[in-house]
């Protein structure tokens, strides 16, 4: 399967548009490039993925390299770009009418996509830190032949036999 099929139907998952009512499936494909992009420069993957946005194109197909940290920080960045101009387009449209015993308040959807777009970047936030927390050296360290741990280290050297080195 290619990204294009497969992404696409997560990012649709994640922003609640499995009936294809408000995007197509080109428009997310331009969002999906765009969260690589950025997904690329975040973090340092095992594979070397070059993104071109004007072009529309991800390669390596991270689907077929089976690199499901890519793929989801990749679905989750772009659920976060959509969501943030889902925001600002529904922030105009946040107004209050009363006329008498009517009332319309469309506020509330602004707030709902607020929240919406809050939680899924914040969520890309946590898998970004954790993806790279597990994808560093952590615990090692380098030791030069004046610091002192490499003196505690070479202070003892023995032979196969057990014997010490002088």
């Amino acid at each position: 399967m290619s990204w294009k099929t497969d992404l696409v139907l997560m990012l649709r998952s994640i922003i609640g548009d499995l009936d294809k009512a408000k995007f197509t499936d080109e428009r997310l494909k331009q969002i999906l490039v765009v969260g690589a992009y950025n997904v690329a420069n975040d973090a340092d993957f095992s594979t070397s993925y070059t993104v071109d946005v004007s072009m529309v194109s991800i390669s390596p197909d991270p689907i077929s390299e089976s690199d499901t940290d890519f793929s989801t920080l990749t679905v989750y960045k772009s659920a976060c770009i959509l969501l943030g101009s889902e925001v600002k387009t529904e922030s105009a449209n946040a107004i209050s009418i009363k006329d008498g015993p009517s009332a319309i308040d469309l506020r509330g959807v602004t707030a709902n996509l607020t929240n919406l777009y809050n939680d899924l970047c914040a969520k890309y936030d946590t898998l970004l830190k954790t993806y790279q927390y597990n994808n560093t050296l952590v615990g090692q360290a380098v030791l030069g032949p004046y610091s002192p741990g490499s003196m505690v280290v070479n202070g003892n050297q023995f032979d196969y036999r057990g014997n010490l080195f002088n």
